[in-house]
């Protein structure tokens, strides 16, 4: 079968799920988009490898690529393989020195994993099809808008907070959430701090 390739264009609250997030996959130089809901500690560990922050202590991810380094076990690529009652199954695609193996694993972890790694996400002609959205060419959804989509969307309250806070307050608070290793939270933080640098 054909492998398509795949890249993370969004990562959000969903609004379908409590305590969930979705991950969207867009097809590289296509027009389609792979809704994946994902807990919340796959979509922290996928946010903090995209936004190349470093925990004070390794994440659940960051050890197992630590440990596959050390043995020398590099990951090439990850597949979705299947897509059973709504559940998506993936493997990685590994290999030492001697032999090149393909291990089963959830697609939140594969996804946090590629993302650390650097290398390829694919999936099947059929997976895309059955679960995937089109965007269309002459108005392409961004991705956030692709998110909404699927009845996933960022929550706004918590943002509206952050925009009433003075910079001091702001930087306490990301202070403080980084003490507590929330880095979905302190992403949000920094967005914010951002944008105000550049007004």
């Amino acid at each position: 079968m054909k492998k398509i390739e795949l890249e993370v264009v969004a990562l959000s609250h969903s609004i379908t799920q409590t305590h969930s997030y979705a991950v969207v996959l867009g097809e590289v130089n296509g027009l389609r988009r792979l809704p994946i809901v994902i807990g919340g500690f796959e979509a922290q560990a996928i946010a903090v490898a995209l936004e190349k922050m470093n925990p004070s202590r390794p994440l659940t991810h960051d050890l197992m690529k630590n440990f596959m380094t050390a043995f020398s076990i590099d990951l090439h690529e990850i597949i979705i393989s299947d897509l059973q009652e709504g559940i998506f199954f993936s493997k990685l695609v590994c290999s030492s020195d001697h032999d090149t193996i393909e291990i089963d694993s959830r697609t939140s972890d594969a996804i946090a994993l590629a993302v650390r790694f650097g290398c390829p996400i694919y999936t099947y002609e059929n997976i895309l099809s059955n679960a995937g959205i089109v965007m269309d060419e002459k108005n392409q959804a961004t991705a956030a808008e692709s998110v909404e989509a699927i009845g996933a969307t960022v929550t706004e309250s918590a943002d509206d907070d952050l925009k009433s806070m003075s910079v001091e307050e702001l930087n306490k608070l990301l202070n403080e959430v980084l003490e507590s290793e929330d880095y979905m939270r302190a992403i949000a933080i920094r967005d914010e701090l951002n944008s105000r640098k550049s007004q």
